[in-house]
């Protein structure tokens, strides 16, 4: 799929790497740009449409659908990191909001908007992953298990779209450097270069792209035994 004259509605689109996706889009031509927040008010961007949109809220996003009847893209960006493992005294708690939004709100996203894309004669879902649907640390461990639930859900969501013309691209990534990861001490990559790799991956017609070099040292581990993610018991 092509961004030039797309119309894009991109979630989480305030700040960090969704409003670094509203600006490569303008960039690269888009022909409208929606910018999804929880408050709209915080869009800054100049080009965008602020849309008030919270994932978690099945009334926002049927609302999304009646105002942005026209998008040809959506982009899945919004979504929440806190640190904790799973055995943590909150954890179930913290499971809860993980998968509310990281997952359930991506599914709620794709049901409410596959149609629309459809009927605007096809296009794409590109759907904001993580190095951790891959591989899990005690550090995120809560957070882990979200994105790879959504992982899988991607993985569904390109079977089920593919016969309506629909392309469905993962993006994976390790640290990013923005504000969800200001505190943590690792290496991070530019939110820039991040966007800039998804795009491209998206205008090839790819499925999937691991959009930096842990990711995809990640990804190749994977196929090895003991696999990647077993290793890292012994980090």
């Amino acid at each position: 799929m092509q961004i030039a004259d797309a119309t894009i509605l991109i979630t989480g689109a305030n700040r960090g790497l969704g409003l670094e996706f509203a600006r490569a889009a303008l960039a690269r031509g888009a022909r409208k740009v929606y910018a999804g927040a929880r408050d709209p008010s915080r869009i800054t961007l100049a080009g965008v449409t602020p849309l008030k949109l919270d994932v978690t809220s099945d009334e926002q996003v049927a609302a999304a659908v009646r105002a942005a009847g026209d998008v040809t893209l959506v982009i899945n960006n919004a979504g929440i990191a806190e640190f904790g493992g799973v055995l943590a005294d909150d954890s179930i708690d913290a499971a809860r909001r993980h998968m509310e939004t990281n997952f359930l709100g991506m599914l709620r996203m794709s049901r409410a908007f596959a149609p629309v894309i459809a009927g605007n004669g096809g296009g794409a879902f590109l759907n904001v992953l993580s190095v951790a649907s891959w591989i899990s640390r005690p550090q995120l461990a809560v957070y882990a298990t979200s994105k790879a639930a959504a992982w899988s859900l991607n993985n569904a969501l390109r079977n089920e779209l593919h016969a309506q013309g629909i392309q469905v691209l993962g993006l994976h990534a390790g640290f990013i450097d923005t504000d969800m990861t200001r505190d943590i001490d690792a290496p991070k990559s530019r939110p820039e270069d991040i966007v800039a790799a998804g795009l491209d991956a998206l205008e090839r017609g790819a499925s999937e792209v691991a959009a930096d070099e842990l990711s995809r040292q990640v990804r190749q581990g994977l196929g090895l035994d003991p696999a990647i993610y077993l290793q890292a018991v012994a980090a």
